[in-house]
């Protein structure tokens, strides 16, 4: 069924290509002579980081753009102030862009090919979220503008999605309904190579574990004191000792974000962050009610009080075949990123500070279309199963860098990261087009959603009914 699924999508795509193909070079051609205005724009972002649920700036200059280009702004949408959705034309198909465009704390980086930061302590686009969108932007404009020229029917949306790293922002939006009525989502996000693979990664929930003692003078009176600190430590023992007992995919992180004042005062408060990660929510969700259970045993035996708070929770993503075969037929007809002699050398330069570096020439590759397993979380996950969701990757980054690294907000700050970003815009532009022209291809797509979610499926967010955590980036 599945070989009949692709290859009847094989023969649309290739009648898409032989009638279409003048209004893909067209769609091409609009996108390189925009490509330094987005490159401008992607570099405001990129000067100008800003944190998750913080990014006032970063999400006005984008609603912005796609107001003067006659999307409809919807803001502060979810209750998130930073929130927004940016649509234009009417009708079905109904075609989403995800685009986001927070910060790392701590990740600031010169455009150079060693350490150097901006600013010491400063935010960095760590994980190109400043390219994602702003390229995610110049794809959706770019498909209004085909609605608009041919004269089709069918619907354009870009969500402007806040605080994927680590705040959970597209959970809060699917909860709120605004991908009840998509049809499929196009997206994409930075990496080191190009790649249309259908792929899963791992569900999540992160969350904050606080503990109240009685502060004391910790050398005259320490039997008066109880120890917010203690119960921390006590909590993260037993969690290192849950670890032998959990599934082997498991992975339990935290970081110690509050251990008190001074060392000769009992800490009446305490804190730490947890995030816990598998690849099956239900396993998720298992571990973290033993992760509550060590925190409730710690605080019993510190004589200390416990509260927790989940800040985050994120699905596994759902695999769409059909769709990331669109988007990688797509990808190929657009072809890789090509290295001047400059970007080779600056290339050169980052590959000596990699463990793993791969061959440069790679970046102008597009990688054969394979299942992969992710090892990362994200909040697309709760997004595709709720709509058809498929991505791309693409070289923003020198082969072999890793995200969430120095490196990458260099290469992200040169125009190694802006060509793979225009690789993204102009994939994402004509797979809306494609669908938009063959609505029919969309028949596949929505057998492979339907077939992976199952007939009973019903979403419950995994971060409960909290509000917005719009502090969980605040000092």
């Amino acid at each position: 069924m599945k070989k009949t699924i692709l290859l009847s999508i094989a023969v649309v795509l290739i009648s898409s290509t032989v009638f279409g193909q003048k209004d893909k070079k067209k769609i091409i051609a609009d996108l390189d002579a925009k490509n330094d205005y987005y490159k401008e724009i992607a570099q405001e972002l990129w000067n100008n980081p800003e944190l998750g649920y913080l990014e006032v700036n970063s999400s006005a200059l984008l609603q912005k753009e796609l107001e003067k280009e006659g999307f409809t702004i919807e803001k502060g949408v979810a209750e998130i102030p930073t929130a927004f959705t940016a649509t234009y034309g009417s009708g079905s198909p109904v075609i989403g862009v995800l685009g986001e465009f927070d910060a790392l704390p701590g990740m600031s980086q010169e455009a150079v090919p060693y350490r150097k930061a901006r600013l010491v302590g400063g935010h960095g686009q760590a994980c190109g979220h400043h390219l994602f969108g702003t390229g995610s932007m110049a794809a959706a404009i770019a498909a209004k503008n085909y609605l608009k020229e041919s004269g089709k029917s069918g619907t354009i949306r870009f969500y402007g999605t806040p605080a994927e790293e680590g705040g959970s922002g597209k959970v809060y939006m699917v909860r709120a309904g605004l991908f009840d009525d998509i049809d499929a989502i196009v997206s994409w996000h930075a990496g080191d190579k190009n790649a249309s693979n259908p792929s899963t990664n791992l569900a999540t929930i992160s969350g904050k574990f606080r503990f109240i003692g009685k502060s004391s003078h910790a050398a005259m009176a320490p039997e008066l004191g109880r120890s917010a600190l203690d119960g921390v430590e006590g909590m993260n023992d037993l969690v290192n000792m849950l670890r032998e007992h959990t599934t082997e995919s498991t992975r339990i992180h935290y970081v110690i974000t509050k251990g008190g004042d001074a060392p000769n005062i009992v800490p009446k408060e305490a804190e730490v962050y947890y995030v816990i990660r598998h690849s099956n929510r239900k396993e998720v969700k298992a571990v973290w009610d033993r992760v509550v259970k060590a925190a409730e045993g710690a605080a019993i035996g510190t004589e200390t009080e416990m509260t927790y708070e989940i800040i985050g929770g994120t699905y596994e993503k759902l695999p769409n075949e059909s769709l990331s075969k669109i988007m990688h037929d797509n990808m190929t007809l657009v072809g890789g990123v090509e290295y001047t002699p400059e970007d080779i050398e600056f290339a050169k330069e980052i590959q000596k500070t990699l463990g793993a570096p791969k061959p440069i020439s790679s970046a102008a590759e597009i990688q054969p279309m394979e299942f992969t397993y992710g090892k990362a979380s994200a909040d697309t996950g709760d997004v595709s199963w709720n709509a058809p969701t498929a991505a791309v990757n693409t070289a923003t980054w020198v082969p072999g860098t890793p995200a969430h690294s120095w490196q990458a907000v260099a290469a992200g700050g040169t125009d190694i990261g802006y060509k793979g970003m225009m690789v993204a815009a102009k994939t994402i532009a004509l797979s809306a087009m494609d669908l938009f022209k063959n609505p029919k291809l969309l028949d596949a797509v929505k057998e492979d959603f339907n077939k992976g979610r199952g007939p009973n499926f019903t979403y419950e967010a995994l971060l409960g009914d909290r509000k917005p955590a719009l502090d969980y980036r605040k000092n």
